[in-house]
């Protein structure tokens, strides 16, 4: 059974930044593929980046210039750094590996 952790949300002011992470644990052999996903209030969860094995990268329209997704194959870990966070990017941040979501971390930007 695998388990994935979320942690590093938090409330920030416009234009500041955060860095989640999540790492995976139990019993398995590789992650191939990583991702982010994020819900707001209201809205369905969206995909905001992903990363694969090799380190390959895709993001949302929304976050491209800002975000950066990147992993720890040792730790198998994976992190999204969040730079000039915006109010519309408060949500709800989940990551997804193995067909398995992580429990979620809150991200309020706000002043």
């Amino acid at each position: 059974q695998v388990q994935l952790v979320e942690s590093g949300g938090g409330l920030v002011q416009p234009g500041g930044s955060l860095r989640l992470s999540c790492a995976a644990s139990g019993i398995f052999f590789s992650i191939n593929i990583w991702a982010w996903y994020r819900q707001a209030p209201g809205k369905q969860r969206e995909l905001v980046a992903t990363i694969t094995s090799g380190g390959r990268t895709n993001y949302a329209d929304s976050v491209k210039g800002r975000f950066t997704i990147s992993r720890d194959n040792a730790k198998n870990t994976v992190y999204l750094r969040m730079n000039s966070l915006k109010p519309e990017d408060t949500a709800v941040y989940y990551c997804h590996a193995l067909r398995t979501w992580g429990q979620g971390t809150q991200v309020t930007v706000s002043s």
